[in-house]
């Protein structure tokens, strides 16, 4: 009998055990009632250099700028949740209760739309998914480099491999080193990023513009042994050891993001992405660059699928889409599941449609076998491009160089010298400067699932850019705007070929997409049948090898 009252005893304690553990939520809202902020403010809410950006793109402000309603915030703070990270693109917040049964008083609040159940704090329900390990394991057992391979002005050691294979070291000779453009990183924790010698330029310059703790677990970004992802990405990129490591962007200035809890695997850090995204927006950063990909989780409620990989619809793929909408080019890393017999496509955020998926190669240009599986047909490409990844040169946290591999190192690389192209060409919009990187590749006329477009050539990138323009000839007109249910487009073209129209709304989600051919001269399209779009603002994108333009349209309520 007294083994039956203890074990019932036990039961009854684990069950409510179960019904008080600490849970992390996403509380969307209804709206943005009652906010202080004002689109006529952008100041408010935005920096300087944000806004510049949005004023060259031609870029206006939409609802989804304007920060969360503090009331909202401060009503759910009153009810004893603690609160993570606000954020206004998803318009909600991620929020932290002690007290579960506390929830029940948040969901009746008539500003909350959903309540999402983000993770069980503890317990965790299964082995923790660590998608690091691959980078973890042979970053650890390689040996230091030793060579010397000398470039005009940088020796870059063996890391002149993963720049000249992108012809990154030509464009770095020409004096484009990122000087101006501004990276935000994405990612884990930045160990010893204050100390080691490799990033000695970016402290002595103050290229390190700051750093922000999206995690909030307590654990410092910068001194935790365990969490060193985020230093051997900023290396690819930022880092110089003379004789062994030359980044592919060591002028550029980088916003370091921690949105990324080691060693677990929650959605949470999904919305920690979004919120990170937002951040670098507000702070005017050019290009978001997020080794980072989101697959599996350790808590068994949620799952993604490669079905969810269609370009924008998990969490983190939509901020991937909004954070492109606004002026961005964001690059990611296609993922580390190509041994994986049960996942064969990229991971999110870069399956997005908008961002820029990297896959990865040795240094012959053969396709490392980890590097994630896509897709090449129904009209998308991911992974989009290629770079090295293979055992790439990084800094390692003794201070010297070494070598790793993953996709991690693959996307950083792209990153760096998509800030170099940016600073060669600077009045050319985010989607000119991902299709120029694209139609630079290897392989463009005929993508595959391996490493999409292929190796891209920024040399040629740019020369591609010096034949194209966006204004001018090429100019979009049109017409009427605002329009209800259709719109006529009128442009020039110097060449005859099949080019593509797309609409993308403030979403960043392409909602309209036609393919045409233009011909020599004055080309008219007229388009119809978007009365059921939503009112707002658009993007309008006209493409094809040999033409670009864009513009912009509102849609007014039918």
């Amino acid at each position: 009998m007294k083994k039956m009252i203890i074990i019932v005893l036990l039961v009854n304690g684990l069950t409510l055990s179960a019904q008080i553990a600490p849970h992390k939520y996403f509380i969307e809202f209804t709206d943005k009632n009652q906010n202080p902020y004002s689109l006529n403010r952008p100041e408010e809410f935005l920096t300087q250099r944000a806004i510049e950006r949005r004023q060259m793109m031609g870029i206006g402000y939409e609802e989804n700028d304007l920060p969360v309603t503090p009331a909202y915030i401060q009503a759910i703070q009153n009810i004893g949740a603690l609160i993570l990270n606000p954020t206004k693109w998803l318009n909600g917040t991620t929020i932290y209760l002690a007290d579960t049964t506390l929830i029940n008083a948040i969901k009746i609040l008539p500003f909350v739309k959903s309540v999402v159940k983000n993770e069980v704090v503890y317990p965790i329900e299964k082995e923790s998914f660590d998608k690091f390990l691959i980078e973890d394991q042979l970053v650890a057992i390689v040996e230091p480099v030793l060579s010397t391979k000398n470039a005009l002005g940088y020796d870059y050691g063996e890391s002149y491999d993963q720049i000249h294979m992108v012809n990154g070291d030509v464009m770095q000779q020409n004096g484009f080193r990122g000087q101006g453009k501004v990276i935000a990183q994405l990612d884990a924790g930045f160990y010893l990023v204050p100390s080691l010698p490799a990033f000695d330029s970016l402290r002595i310059n103050n290229q390190i513009l700051g750093s922000k703790d999206f995690v909030k677990d307590g654990r410092p970004m910068f001194d935790d042994p365990t969490d060193q992802h985020g230093m051997w990405v900023l290396s690819i990129m930022g880092g110089i050891l003379p004789g062994h490591l030359i980044g592919s962007a060591p002028k550029a200035g980088f916003w370091l993001l921690k949105t990324e809890e080691k060693p677990y695997e929650y959605e949470t850090e999904e919305y920690n992405w979004v919120s990170g995204a937002e951040f670098a927006d507000s702070v005017g950063a050019d290009i978001i660059t997020s080794s980072l990909g989101y697959s599996v989780f350790d808590s068994t409620f949620k799952e993604h699928s490669c079905a969810d990989m269609n370009g924008n619809t998990t969490v983190c793929s939509r901020g991937a889409n909004i954070a492109f909408s606004k002026g961005i080019v964001v690059i990611v890393s296609a993922g580390n599941e190509g041994y994986n017999a049960n996942w064969k496509c990229v991971s999110a955020p870069a399956d997005a449609d908008n961002a820029l998926a990297i896959a990865a190669v040795d240094s012959n240009g053969i396709r490392a076998g980890f590097s994630s599986l896509g897709v090449d047909t129904g009209g998308r490409v991911k992974p989009n491009v290629a770079a090295m990844g293979a055992l790439t040169v990084i800094q390692n946290s003794g201070g010297s160089a070494s070598r790793g591999s993953g996709t991690s190192f693959s996307a950083p690389i792209i990153a760096g010298m998509t800030a170099c192209l940016m600073q060669a060409k600077p009045s050319y919009s985010n989607i000119f400067v991902i299709k120029a990187i694209e139609r630079s590749c290897s392989h463009y006329a005929s993508p595959d699932s391996l490493t999409g477009y292929g190796i891209p050539d920024f040399v040629k990138a740019m020369n591609i850019m010096n034949i194209n323009d966006i204004t001018g000839s090429n100019y979009l007109n049109i017409y009427p705007s605002p329009f209800t249910s259709g719109c006529t487009l009128k442009f020039n073209s110097e060449h005859t070929g099949p080019a593509t129209i797309q609409l993308i709304d403030g979403m960043g989600t392409i909602v309209f997409s036609r393919n045409i051919r233009a011909t020599v001269g004055e080309n008219t399209l007229v388009v119809n049948g978007l009365s059921e779009l939503n009112a707002g603002l658009y993007l309008v994108t006209l493409n094809s090898d040999f033409l670009h333009a864009v513009s912009r349209v509102v849609k007014l309520p039918y």
